[in-house]
Formats: C-alpha cells, structure tokens, sequence
C-alpha cells in the first residue's frame, strides 16, 4: 500500500473547564471531513513550537490566550492525501470566552459523553487515552496455589490495574475461577476472558479474541455494553479487529519476549506503520514494562499491556 508523500504536524487541544467538560469543534463545510467534531487546534507552521503554534491556532479558532499544559498523547495516522501526526496537549488555564470565530460550532462535553460524536479517525485514539487505563494486565497461569494467585490479582488491583485479561488454557479450572474472580473482583476492574465468549457472555464480562478468531468472525460477539478486544500481530489482523467493531487490539510482540521464543520484536517503526492505518486503541505488547506508557503514547499506543511486568512479585 503506497503511502502519502505530503506530511503534515498538528497541534490539538484538550481544553478542560472548571466542571471537567472537554472542548470539541465542529469541521465546517468548506474543510476535510467536514462535521465532524474535534479537539481544536491546527497545523504547525514551519519555525514554531508546539506550544506557538496552538496558541496561536486557539487565539484564531475560539478567541483566547491558553496556557498550554502537560503533553498526552501522539497520534501517528494516514489519510487519503496526508501522512498525519497529531500532538495532543492539555489545557487547563487561558484568558476569554472560547466561541467558535471561524463560524463553527463548539460544544462542552464530559469524558464520559466523548464517544457519542463522530470525530476523525486520529481523535478517536485520543479520548481513548483519556477515558481508558494505560496498562493492560494479562494474568500468567494460575498454577497449583489458587489462593495465592488470587492475593497477587488482589494486589495488582490495589496498585491501580483496572482492565485485565483472564488467562486460564485449562478448560477444567477456567468457568469456576472465572466466577471466582468476576464475583470477587468485576465491580472494580474491567475483566475480559481470553478467548472464550460464550463465558464471556454467560458472565456479562469481556472478552479478548485471539488472532485466529478474527478472521472467523462475522459480527461483533458481544453487546456494546461488554468490551471486546483482540491480539493482533499484523496489518490484516488490526484491519479486521477494527471492522469487527472492537473495542481496542493488543499488537506485538514490540521485543523478543520469553513467552514467545524465537519470535522477533516489531520495533516501534514497524508499529508506528501499523497503528497509522487504523484508528483502534492499541496496547504495545512484548518486553513492556510499566515505565513504557509515555513510550508507548509517543508512537500512538493506548499504553502497555504485560504478565510479569504488571503481576506482583512474590
């Protein structure tokens, strides 16, 4: 698939109120993807700063001087006619009323509410990062110590793990420590099963597909209300998670990793390409550590998903 030779750098905003309300404009008529709603900002002209240019592109836009705050996410994306990176920064304090001077409409939303409106494929990794937890716990074998193994889930929660996929191959153990752990620990933390959705299901939890049932699927497996996500190692794979209505895709492995020998790591460029050609959240996934979340967001990465580096140490 050829790529497009024009590339543009955009700086956008999340500019967040006294009540937590998020800023969103609205594309006019006369611009791409014209409608759709979006967090305001603009193109980086050659010679500024992040940080000018988007004080200069909300000073025309909405008719205020922002102090622009902390960094949150870069999202790498290709369009039809341009090679995309968004810069995502935080603002928090500025002087004016915001309203729309280009003649576009401007809406307060909260976080919770961002995903009613249609917004540009590069947004969408964005409110992800807002709304949803950077680390992705995947949970090694239980072995023999069953109550051990539940006292080390307990910990991962208690350290601030909120998303987690449940790991157990053995189908003799996986329906009773599932309950087990949907009833002990489901009102505190996202819980997905691996690979089985009429479990899944039948317990009103998640489930996480694996990459060969990707293709095998035709509709999304579970209700809206319940998260679906997928393991995805290539292009085809990520395309397919994305049409299948998922909720987020794990991709790796980034390094070579114990779990899977003889298995070589993408690197972050081959991810970079790879997250460009959708708009999935995506977890980095393969020799991850818990200080590789701003890694991972500097290529596009929801964050990190991990067994050892994310399970407490006996």
């Amino acid at each position: 698939m050829t790529s497009p030779s024009r590339s543009i750098h955009v700086v956008a905003a999340v500019i967040t109120d006294a009540r937590g309300r998020i800023l969103l404009n609205r594309r006019t008529g006369d611009s791409d993807m014209a409608g759709l709603w979006e967090f305001p900002g603009g193109k980086r002209e050659p010679g500024e700063t992040s940080e000018q240019a988007l004080i200069r592109e909300l000073r025309e836009e909405l008719g205020i001087e922002a102090e622009v705050g902390e960094w949150v996410i870069d999202v790498p994306q290709i369009y039809p006619d341009k090679r995309l990176r968004l810069e995502v920064r935080r603002v928090q304090h500025w002087k004016g009323t915001a309203r729309g001077r280009e003649g576009q409409a401007i809406t307060w939303v909260t976080p919770d509410k961002l995903s009613r409106y249609s917004m540009p494929p590069a947004d969408l990794p964005v409110v992800a990062a807002l709304r949803q937890p950077c680390h992705y716990l995947v949970t090694p074998e239980p072995g023999e110590n069953e109550d051990a193994w539940l006292a080390s889930l307990e910990g991962a929660i208690a350290s601030g793990i909120r998303r987690i996929q449940l790991r157990t191959p053995l189908a003799a153990r996986r329906e009773a420590l599932a309950r087990t752990v949907v009833e002990r620990f489901g009102k505190h933390v996202e819980i997905l099963l691996n690979r089985d959705i009429a479990l899944a299901r039948e317990l009103g939890v998640g489930v996480h597909l694996g990459s060969e049932q990707l293709l095998q699927l035709q509709a999304r497996p579970l209700p809206e209300s319940s998260p679906v996500a997928a393991s995805c190692h290539d292009l085809a794979q990520l395309q397919a998670a994305q049409q299948l209505g998922c909720d987020f895709a794990v991709l790796g492995p980034l390094q070579a990793t114990a779990s899977h020998p003889g298995a070589a790591g993408l690197g972050w460029d081959a991810f970079v390409a790879l997250r460009e050609r959708v708009s999935l959240p995506i977890y980095a996934i393969g020799g991850m550590g818990v200080g590789d979340v701003e890694a991972a967001r500097r290529h596009g990465g929801q964050g990190v998903a991990a067994i050892r580096a994310l399970w407490p140490q006996s």
